[in-house]
């Protein structure tokens, strides 16, 4: 079986395009964008499966006072033949000034025809790691 072709690139618009407020809201894009099987350990802590976070993001409210969310440090790893491991890092200014650090992972699995997210954790961090 031939290797899925994947970039950087790719899998970073696919990951950003789950970051506005217009996919989030768009039960049919998520839907496109994750995978059967879908989890998410939450930066607070919570386990939130697939059709969970597609009903959330669906009634998610204006984004106008969560801050300006910056990404940086992307890498991709191969894990398998069709399975990408993306890591990050999230800062989103506060409107008070202060800010909000998260370390982020994700899983992208090809299913054949397209990729999808099967997995994502975020983790609070204090630092600039």
């Amino acid at each position: 079986m031939p290797l899925p072709t994947v970039s950087i690139e790719e899998i970073r618009a696919l990951e950003e395009a789950l970051h506005r407020p217009d996919i989030r809201r768009s039960s049919g894009a998520v839907e496109a964008l994750l995978a059967e099987g879908f989890v998410e350990f939450g930066s607070s802590g919570t386990i939130y499966h697939r059709a969970e976070t597609i009903a959330l993001l669906a009634e998610e409210e204006g984004e106008a006072d969560a801050g300006t969310l910056r990404a940086d440090n992307y890498a991709l790893t191969r894990i398998a033949t069709d399975v990408v491991l993306l890591t990050y890092r999230t800062t989103r200014a506060q409107a008070d000034g202060s800010k909000r650090r998260v370390l982020r992972s994700s899983i992208w699995k090809h299913d054949g025809g397209r990729w999808q997210m099967l997995f994502h954790q975020g983790t609070v961090t204090a630092s600039e790691n």
